[in-house]
């Protein structure tokens, strides 16, 4: 395609990746880590310079240079779904799911920025508010932790302000209910109390579980099977105490998996992930899907991301503000969004996502990509 003169064309791109240790060690009830990666593009044009990211692994970096960033440099830099198009062509036999709409995910969210910061705007107002601001709630407990850290974590958002969290669930079975009880009593009883089984439980135990998370004031159950098992979701959907609602979704890699998700009636919540489910454009996308099945929609993670593309989306109810992603978000931009009463409210005075790099606090877990003076 020919991009006409005087349309902003992508210059450059340039990616890279940092691996960041956890505080502690961290587990949910299928999985324990000690790093995170963040995977992160640069794209130019005209003098301006957008930046997107992907939670992810060294090879989505590799990937987006040995095979995306071909597909973006001399495109309009306007023309998002144009770029977004040709890169789900450029990868059809390397595989949709996984590290492929990761890199995707990265160099979208980038182009995003490029635009809105193009165009002298914020991603949420050049996206539309359908929302000023977007709730957020705390998000982490992991199973790794002490009853004391349990606590202190939890107990602390509801002190910052925020009205719900959610803690992991699954490692141990035997211990769950203990814990969620120590969760109720360190926020109080009026606070939102949200699980996550990671897909850890099977069914009937799982309805077993959500019975007595049910007494503890539990309002959401989170992959209380696997995510594959609409089936499993469904009935527990069904047949959970009223009030506790039943989420899934934030392994979504494309719209397929989301359609199919809310067409099996297996969730109350669907989630979407704009570093998984190739970016904004596809965020968006899922958006719509709930909108079409009036289904609510959240945010999983990324917080500086999602509170943006969030506020874009009418059914869209929350964002989740994940631990490890705030943490790394505040280690390394400027402009970091941070929740005020409860809510995350995007600046309209900040062009793009309104983040800009703490190169050198960045540098020192850089694993890929070229050093920037």
């Amino acid at each position: 395609m020919v991009v006409p003169a005087s349309a902003p064309k992508v210059e450059r791109l340039e990616v890279s990746a940092y691996t960041v240790p956890t505080e502690t060690p961290e587990a949910d009830g299928t999985l324990a880590w000690r790093e995170t990666t963040l995977v992160l593009v640069r794209v130019s044009a005209c003098g301006a310079e957008g930046m997107g990211y992907s939670f992810a692994d060294i090879a989505t970096a590799a990937l987006i240079e040995d095979h995306l960033k071909r597909e973006v440099i001399g495109r309009g830099a306007l023309h998002i779904p144009e770029i977004w198009t040709s890169m789900v062509r450029a990868i059809r036999n390397l595989g949709r799911p996984g590290i492929c709409s990761m890199a995707i995910s990265a160099v979208d969210n980038a182009l995003w920025d490029l635009k809105a910061r193009l165009l002298g705007l914020s991603v949420a107002d050049l996206l539309g508010r359908a929302h000023a601001s977007i709730p957020a709630y705390g998000s982490g407990g992991f199973t790794s932790y002490s009853e004391d850290e349990l606590k202190r974590q939890l107990g602390a958002w509801i002190a910052q302000g925020l009205s719900s969290v959610k803690m992991k669930i699954g490692s141990d079975r035997r211990a769950d209910v203990e814990r969620v009880r120590a969760a109720r009593n360190a926020i109080g009883p009026a606070a939102g109390l949200f699980v996550d089984a990671n897909g850890a439980y099977g069914r009937k135990e799982a309805l077993a579980m959500a019975s007595q998370f049910a007494d503890l004031g539990v309002s959401w159950f989170e992959e209380p099977v696997s995510s594959d098992d609409l089936d499993g979701l469904r009935l527990i959907r069904e047949q959970a105490p009223p009030g506790m609602r039943v989420a899934a979704g934030e392994y979504g890699y494309d719209s397929f998996y989301f359609r199919r998700m809310l067409e099996a009636g297996a969730v109350d919540v669907l989630q979407a992930d704009a570093t998984r489910c190739a970016g904004i454009t596809g965020f968006l996308a899922a958006g719509s899907l709930c909108a079409s099945f009036s289904t609510p929609f959240s945010a999983h993670t990324a917080p500086s991301l999602h509170a943006h593309a969030a506020c874009a989306i009418p059914c869209a109810t929350n964002v989740e503000y994940f631990f490890d992603h705030y943490r790394i978000e505040g280690m390394f931009f400027e402009g970091a969004v941070v929740p005020s009463g409860g809510l995350l409210c995007p600046d309209s005075e900040r062009p793009g996502f309104g983040i800009e790099c703490k190169q050198t606090d960045m540098e020192k877990y850089k694993v890929y990509g070229k050093s920037v003076a």
